[in-house]
């Protein structure tokens, strides 16, 4: 008895995450397990770092079906506040590159850095959801739910986030996700 071929299994669609240590420091495969997620998150980068990279990106990942940027955090806490220009730059050159690819760009977290005002997160994260409407790429906005929840979301340097608060980032972009394959 000769056994029929097994169908070839298709491959899920591949998922960029880019950004700083935030990224990088969570096992975002076991969270969003119907893609291939390829984390390109860097320790300590910055938006002009991340920018310089982009021409790498698309030769090696032109096949990537969704991409996740969250960037900006490093550039607060070195008090580089024009970062927003790099980041939109950043988001023009995915849209641009990376044809039929959603490109969701977190908003960035409400951390506790004593040398920001109260506002400056929630004004730059405006400035990111405009650049976002303007290109056609997803604005996630998990300051908000951040600001909502009433869970231990950071570490105690402020800025680094708790397992709960991955979880919550996490649910955030499945969420985004779900959206959009619905409205596909």
């Amino acid at each position: 008895m000769i056994a029929s071929p097994s169908t070839p299994r298709t491959p899920a669609p591949l998922f960029l995450m880019l950004g700083d240590s935030l990224v990088a420091g969570y096992n975002w495969q076991q969270r969003i397990p119907q893609f291939t997620i390829k984390n390109c998150g860097v320790p300590g980068a910055t938006t002009d770092e991340l920018l310089s990279s982009m021409p790498k990106l698309k030769t090696y990942y032109s096949s990537a079906r969704m991409i996740m940027v969250m960037i900006g955090t490093n550039d607060l806490v070195m008090e580089h506040y024009g970062f927003i220009e790099d980041l939109k730059k950043i988001i023009v050159f995915l849209t641009q590159n990376f044809a039929g690819t959603e490109v969701l760009v977190n908003s960035l977290l409400p951390m506790h850095l004593r040398h920001l005002g109260k506002d400056t997160i929630p004004r730059i994260n405006t400035q990111i959801a405009e650049i976002c409407r303007k290109t056609g790429s997803c604005y996630v906005d998990v300051y908000s739910r951040f600001v909502q929840s009433s869970g231990n979301l950071f570490q105690l340097d402020g800025v680094h986030i708790t397992e709960e608060g991955y979880q919550l980032w996490a649910r955030t972009i499945l969420e985004h996700i779900a959206f959009m394959l619905e409205n596909d």
